[in-house]
Formats: C-alpha cells, sequence, structure tokens
C-alpha cells in the first residue's frame, strides 16, 4: 500500500484544514463526507451552527498555511462580553488587554472557504459517502453512495468526522477501548437578530453578548451582514423555564418578555424560527487510544466538548498544526511513530479542555453578573498588568497563548484557591484596589513550589 495515500473521513472545518496541511507536505489526500456539497446550493446554517469564536490558537493554525489573511474579512473581533441584566442595563467585561479579541465567524462560509483552497491544492472531495465501516487489518472503508455499496483501499485514514464519528465506532469494537459520553442536561436552538431598518447592528458588534439567567442563558455573536446569531441554551425539561414548557407562542413570547426583554425587541422572526430551527443536544465525548493501525482520530471525533470555551474549532485546528509537525519532523513514511507520538502528546491537553468547556457553562449562565465575580475579574486583570509573567488569568493562558490546556488548567486551579482566600475579605468590595498584590504574587510562587 501506497502510504502517501491518505483517506480523510469528514468535510468539516477540521478535515478540510488538515486535507491542506497533509497536500501541503506532497500527500495524495481524498477526503469523504457522509453529506452531500452544500456549495452546489445556496448555503443555509440549517439552524444549528452556533457561530465560532476564532482565537490564538485556530489563527496560528491558519497562519501556518498561509489562510490568514484570507480569513480575516469573514471574522468580527470581539473584544469581550457585554452582559444583558434582566433590566436592559449592560455591562462590560473585557476578555484581555485592549488588543486581545476573539473572532465571530459563520461556520458555513469558513468550511466552503476551506474547501475551495484545498481543492485548489490538489485535495479530491467525495460527497454522499457515508463510512459505514472500517476493517483495520487490511485498511478498507465501506461506504454507502447514492450508486450502492463501495469498498476501497485506505493505507492511512484520518477520522476528522465529528463527535458521532463512523471511524470511533469502528475502533470502539476493537478490543481494549475506552469510550465516555455525557450529553448535558440543556440544550440548544438558533435564533436571529437581524440587522436594523438602516441596514446596521442591533447592537454593539464587537462583543459576545450575554443574557445570563442562573440556569439558562442567551448569547449573541455578530456577522459581516450586520446580523447577531443568537443561541438560546435551556435545560430540556424540569424547570420552570425549559424546551419542554415552549409549546406554542404565548409561551415562548412570555419567556423572552420576562428574561429577555431588550433581545425580543429585536428579534422580528423570533417565533417563525424557534418553532422552525431544531433543539439540539450538547455532548462531551473521551476516549482512548485514538490510534489503529494507520488510523487516527482527531478533533471531534476523538474529544468532542460542549461550546461554552469557544475552543472546540481552536483545538481541533491546533490538533493539525502539531500533527502536521510531527510528520515533518519523523517523515510521512512513519505513521504508526507519528499517530502515537501525537495521542501521547494530545491526551491530556484535551482531557483539559473537555473539563474546562463543561465548568466555563455555569460561569457563563450564572456567575458572569455576579458583581463579586466581576470584582474578581477585575483584581486578576490588575494582578496580570502588574505582573505580567507570574499571573496571567486562566481564560489568557487558555485563549490567547499556545500553553498546553493541561498546564493552564492547573495553574488556573492554584490562582482559584489564592483568589477564593482574598475574595474571602469581607472588605474586598471597598478595599480591593488597597491589596498587597506582591503578597498575593508570593502566595502563587510557594504554591507552584509545592
Amino acid at each position: 500500500m501506497k502510504t502517501e495515500e491518505i483517506s480523510i473521513l469528514g468535510a468539516g472545518l477540521i478535515g478540510s484544514l488538515m486535507s491542506i496541511y497533509l497536500r501541503r507536505q506532497g500527500l495524495d489526500v481524498s477526503v469523504y463526507d457522509k453529506r452531500p456539497d452544500k456549495r452546489k446550493t445556496p448555503y443555509t446554517e440549517g439552524g444549528r451552527s452556533i457561530n465560532m469564536a476564532l482565537s490564538h490558537r485556530g489563527w496560528k493554525s491558519l497562519d501556518k498555511v498561509g489562510l490568514k489573511e484570507k480569513v480575516l474579512p469573514l471574522a468580527i473581533p470581539m473584544y469581550g462580553r457585554k452582559i444583558h441584566d434582566e433590566h436592559g442595563g449592560t455591562t462590560f467585561s473585557p476578555y484581555g488587554t485592549k488588543e486581545q479579541a476573539i473572532y465571530s465567524i459563520s461556520r458555513g462560509r469558513f468550511n466552503q472557504l476551506l474547501a475551495e483552497e484545498a481543492e485548489s491544492l490538489g485535495v479530491k472531495f467525495f460527497f454522499d459517502h457515508k463510512c459505514l465501516n472500517t476493517d483495520f487489518r487490511t485498511q478498507e472503508i465501506t461506504f454507502e453512495t447514492p450508486e450502492g455499496e463501495k469498498k476501497m483501499e485506505a493505507p492511512v485514514i484520518i477520522g476528522a468526522d465529528g463527535a458521532y464519528s463512523s471511524l470511533r465506532m469502528s475502533m470502539q469494537k476493537q478490543i481494549r477501548f475506552n469510550y465516555k459520553q455525557e450529553y448535558i442536561s440543556h440544550g440548544y436552538k438558533e435564533l436571529t437578530i437581524p440587522a436594523t431598518a438602516s441596514g446596521d447592528f442591533a447592537m454593539d458588534p464587537n462583543a459576545l453578548h450575554i443574557w445570563p439567567r442562573g440556569k439558562f442563558m442567551l448569547i449573541a455573536l455578530p456577522n459581516p451582514d450586520k446580523s447577531f446569531t443568537c443561541t438560546l441554551f435551556l435545560p430540556f425539561e424540569g424547570t420552570k423555564v425549559c424546551f419542554a414548557k415552549i409549546t406554542e407562542e404565548r409561551d415562548l413570547v412570555s419567556v423572552f418578555k420576562s428574561y429577555f426583554e431588550d433581545a425580543y425587541q429585536l428579534m422580528p422572526n423570533l417565533t417563525e424560527e424557534y418553532f422552525r430551527n431544531p433543539t439540539s443536544s450538547l455532548i462531551n465525548v473521551e476516549c482512548y487510544p485514538w490510534v489503529q493501525g494507520q488510523s487516527i482520530l482527531i478533533g471531534d471525533a476523538s474529544h468532542a466538548m460542549v461550546p461554552f470555551y469557544g475552543q472546540g474549532m481552536n483545538c481541533g485546528f491546533e490538533d493539525c498544526f502539531i500533527l502536521n509537525g510531527l510528520i515533518e519532523k519523523y517523515g510521512k513514511s512513519s505513521w504508526d511513530m507519528v499517530f502515537e507520538k501525537f495521542q501521547k502528546i494530545r491526551k491530556d491537553d484535551t482531557d483539559a479542555i473537555c473539563q474546562l468547556a463543561m465548568e466555563n457553562f455555569v460561569e457563563m449562565r450564572d456567575s458572569v453578573s455576579d458583581p463579586r465575580f466581576i470584582l474578581r475579574k477585575k483584581i486578576e486583570a490588575k494582578l496580570h498588568q502588574l505582573y505580567p509573567n507570574d499571573w496571567v488569568p486562566l481564560y489568557t493562558m487558555v485563549t490567547f497563548s499556545d500553553m498546553g490546556y493541561a498546564e493552564a488548567y492547573a495553574l488556573g486551579k492554584l490562582q482559584e484557591a489564592i483568589m477564593d482566600k482574598v475574595m474571602a475579605n469581607p472588605l474586598i468590595t471597598e478595599n480591593w484596589d488597597k491589596l498587597d498584590y506582591e503578597d498575593i504574587i508570593n502566595q502563587m510562587d510557594s504554591a507552584k513550589a509545592v
């Protein structure tokens, strides 16, 4: 078998970018996807997109293959969170320093750009190819196509086929394959705030808007056409406000007028979109090993996470960046070594970001509107300003640096314990600007040394 022939399952963001990396290395790359080619019909998001939030790891991975400048026109910078309270008031909480931003980008247009770039390099795409099974002894894939079943030899297989990966399903039939999935109690539904009658943004376009309401929330991210993609996160059932209790228009209007009044005034198509768009679930997936013979899982196929840290795509892109680096280092014929190194390098980091994503859900839906939480972030920002190398906020480590997710998680836990002590001071609200910041840094140094 020619090990220079690579088969990628999944033509989404991760699979398309991985194909670009491999093609630029001179490899023969084919991408297979169970869906039809969406470029042949006018693209619609289908009500399930959740806008992507591109940050440092994603941009670094795009820049490596010269795509940063092509992607920038599709993206809108968001410099912080704009928190909407129940009375229509807003507060702004920056993500980092003034120039640090995450970028809102529509999944559909982005995916189209990556696929077209891959094709221009010579990557071959095969749509309407549903993977039924992979035989790891013979490296054969069985596809279901409009013309019937098709078997093909695949010397090297990369599974970038998402949280419900077909390649992973085949791996699960093997001995000693660990697998864990968890659906959270909340689902999501996509909605829209359109541009105003004058064709402008209805809200600040350079912020991620959040309506945190304790057990549920609404978020909104800007689009280049001056609209906002909104995502409503609610429990499926069992609470006062949940998807199960919204069965007709009056239920929906009551919830929005009670909890999201300012957003409701900007959503003329709310009822139509709500009852047309699907209610989707959110899943966390962990598994190991990611490798079987000459086949490997990357992206959501190996570590699907809930979307609350905005790192799913960025983490998947970083997978592509790291896997490409290992191929450059060990060569295009050393797949056993490359794949084994990759899974050992990435497993702890992907476990960490999956955990962070779950924890950040609680922060986004509840804590971000708490005055004490806002004060806590202000103190951490001051520490970072005074001691930029000794105290880096967890969000900054994850979103604006190359630091491994596992290291960021561990440092974040140390900082959290120290900040818990700082915030326990009953006079902290009045005296926060008089804190002994040097002493806090000394505590951090001592904690690191233990």
